[in-house]
């Protein structure tokens, strides 16, 4: 695998989904991602760790070889936690994927894997990514403090202040007799339909689509904004974001719940994310501006 030195501002990048791995080259210098490089490579997230690891590094391999005149400087994952970021190490338990990596050294797995040294692997929590990606390129490029969230089958939070972004997991407070992850999620919506309903729903893309002619839906759309602002004011209150910022695939029916969020949350506009898959791509890939991040070009690993 071709990663040369710390002297280029490419970085091959890649994003850990449930069932994909999706990866590309991000130009640090304009915080884009080059638009041919881009890979979507399916992965049986419930395989063996080695079945998991090859799928991945068939992606990497694919990106460099579409993209042989961009030489890279180093790796960064945007990855699913649990997980320890810094040391590389999978805890993933109980979530019905990846339970094969659980307790795997997975930086010193690809290290060796692609024959590169494991200080230009860097990785990086998925939600904390996805909103640095959009704090640097998209919906909260132009203020200076971001709070976040990405609502998909999980979720995120992560708060930004003069560009610099860090995970709030808000997603594990206390609300409801609960957490907010139960309540600001896939698996909610599914659950409150069925409560409302009696019929079981694959996922909140089949709930839009029954929105416009079914009350049930709708309401439950508004249920939902108001779950989010009221689970919101408390953090709002504390970080003082100039603007929210929306992410995730629930986003995509934001027809159905933004207009009932923007009500009750007056005080702050409401963006929705503008980069699609990129944003964790280009979120990941900005840890290598991050001084403390980068071994000197000399510690590297040539090949």
């Amino acid at each position: 695998m071709q990663i040369n030195s710390l002297s280029t501002s490419f970085i091959l990048t890649a994003d850990i989904g449930g069932s994909h791995i999706t990866a590309g080259i991000c130009h640090l210098d304009s915080y884009s991602i080059l638009t041919q490089s881009i890979i979507r490579v399916e992965v049986d997230s419930k395989g063996s760790a080695e079945s998991i690891l090859a799928r991945w590094e068939s992606a990497f391999e694919q990106v460099l070889q579409k993209n042989i005149t961009a030489s890279v400087s180093g790796l960064s994952i945007a990855m699913p936690g649990p997980f320890d970021y810094e040391k590389g190490i999978s805890y993933i338990k109980g979530l019905d994927k990846y339970e094969a990596l659980y307790g795997l050294d997975v930086k010193r797995h690809l290290a060796d894997l692609l024959n590169i040294d494991p200080r230009v692997i860097l990785f990086r929590n998925d939600a904390e990514s996805t909103i640095a990606g959009e704090v640097l390129s998209g919906a909260g490029k132009n203020y200076q403090r971001v709070i976040g969230v990405t609502l998909g089958t999980g979720f995120g939070s992560a708060y930004s202040e003069n560009g610099i972004t860090r995970d709030l997991n808000l997603g594990s407070d206390p609300y409801k007799g609960s957490i907010a992850d139960d309540y600001l999620s896939t698996r909610w919506f599914l659950k409150r339909y069925f409560e409302l309903a009696g019929v079981h729903l694959t996922g909140v893309k089949e709930l839009a689509a029954l929105a416009p002619g079914s009350v049930i839906a709708r309401d439950i759309f508004i249920e939902f904004a108001n779950n989010m602002s009221e689970f919101l004011s408390g953090p709002i209150a504390q970080y003082d974001p100039d603007v929210l910022v929306i992410c995730g695939n629930i986003a995509k029916a934001a027809g159905f719940f933004i207009p009932q969020l923007t009500k009750n949350i007056a005080s702050i506009p409401i963006k929705l994310a503008q980069l699609g898959e990129n944003a964790p791509l280009i979120g990941a890939a900005a840890m290598f501006d991050n001084p403390d991040n980068q071994p000197s070009i000399n510690s590297v690993t040539k090949l």
